[in-house]
């Protein structure tokens, strides 16, 4: 499975943007996702996650009420809808892929089995 996260700019405190992450082969759509951050000088961190049907999200506190992660598994495509941004949600943010939910433990970077490059995300205050 390779991921493609696209979507990343710079906008305002207060605006939005919506990021997107294109997989490739249909197992993807069997596969838990989801979303990490990494700001500079920081370690990456779990964001968002979706269950392989959409039918659970996870969110880390920071981004709840703002943040809504979806996704369309007859596009393979992962969704994170990002509003009211404010300076300290700014990062490189990487979508991620479980191919065997592990249970409660999302918010590890290692139990996720695929990644993407990265989208740039800038917020000025």
């Amino acid at each position: 499975v390779q991921l493609q996260a696209s979507g990343g700019g710079l906008v305002q405190a207060g605006g939005s943007l919506r990021l997107s992450c294109a997989a490739s082969g249909r197992a993807a759509s069997n596969y838990r996702m989801g979303w990490f951050r990494q700001a500079p000088g920081k370690e990456r961190e779990f964001v968002s996650a979706i269950s392989w049907n959409g039918g659970s999200t996870y969110y880390a506190d920071s981004v709840k009420g703002r943040f809504t992660i979806s996704r369309d598994n007859a596009k393979n495509t992962l969704y994170l809808q990002m509003n009211n941004l404010k300076p300290e949600d700014a990062g490189v943010y990487y979508c991620a892929a479980e191919k065997y939910a592990s249970g409660t433990n999302f918010p590890a970077r290692a139990v996720w089995d695929y990644w993407g490059q990265g989208t740039l995300v800038t917020v000025s205050s």
